[in-house]
């Protein structure tokens, strides 16, 4: 099976190529300029491995979720390289492919959490597949830190930027974090491993069926949202007053105050 990947939903833009056990991928933590970064290192794996998009199997998209634009970018490439070469397109999420970096590895069980902006998280908690590589045991979801809350009854292992956000989460029962892992981003190279099996199991899509996913309509606090959080959260990087205290049942992230 050969699959090309690409993820430009956060910080991260990365592509990979997937061939029988062959990886080869690129990774840069941009911030910003995906789109002016992204067709090229597709040339540069495509040109390392001495393929062709019509040599492939079909190619693993990150649909999110993430920032606004980045999921847009990540979809409609996808969609554009794979019309153009007559290819079937697989939708792998981010937080999938996060919780594949520590199930691929010792751990049966992940949560998976990115930081999303504006004082919420997207997480979702995923079980080892041996046929899709990963499975979700919920939907995923977005929220403040406070309303994460992974099934009490089982262990997982916690991977993604959003415990660098937000340190207290790392005190949900019956989590365990390595601390490498709460700087970890996406990468494509899990969304090739995905989009391998899914691809064998019969999950191809036509390109045009590719959907980003929207966890929430919105992409920046209103100036009255704004105004209304002062009292509630102390300005990012300050220190609240002696004595002030977060409100009650919230999670406090590190260096940003109380949600």
């Amino acid at each position: 099976m050969r699959v090309l990947a690409l993820d430009t939903a956060t910080e991260a833009c990365s592509v990979a190529l997937l061939s029988g056990d062959e990886l080869i991928g690129r990774f840069a933590e941009l911030g910003r300029g995906h789109a002016q970064r992204i067709l090229g290192m597709v040339d540069e794996v495509l040109a390392e491995a001495q393929f062709s998009l019509s040599m492939l199997d079909g190619i693993a998209a990150s649909i999110g979720p993430g920032a606004f634009t980045g999921v847009r970018i990540s979809v409609a490439v996808a969609q554009g390289l794979a019309f153009g070469a007559g290819l079937a397109v697989v939708p792998v999420t981010t937080l999938e492919a996060l919780a594949l970096q520590v199930i691929q590895g010792s751990a049966d069980r992940a949560l998976a959490c990115l930081d999303a902006r504006m004082g919420e998280v997207y997480w979702g908690c995923y079980a080892a597949d041996p046929v899709r590589g990963v499975t979700a045991e919920s939907a995923p979801r977005v929220g403040p830190a406070h309303t994460v809350a992974p099934a009490a009854a089982r262990r997982h292992r916690g991977i993604g930027r959003g415990f660098a956000a937000y340190p207290a989460l790392a005190a949900l029962p019956g989590l365990e974090l390595d601390p490498r892992h709460a700087e970890a981003l996406p990468n494509a190279r899990e969304f090739a491993r995905l989009g391998a099996l899914r691809l064998s199991a019969g999950e191809g899509l036509d390109p045009a069926e590719l959907k980003p996913l929207y966890l929430r309509d919105k992409v920046a606090l209103t100036e009255a949202e704004r105004a209304a959080s002062k009292g509630a959260a102390a300005p990012k990087g300050t220190v609240p007053p002696k004595g002030a205290a977060a409100p009650k049942g919230t999670v406090p992230p590190a260096g940003r105050g109380a949600l």
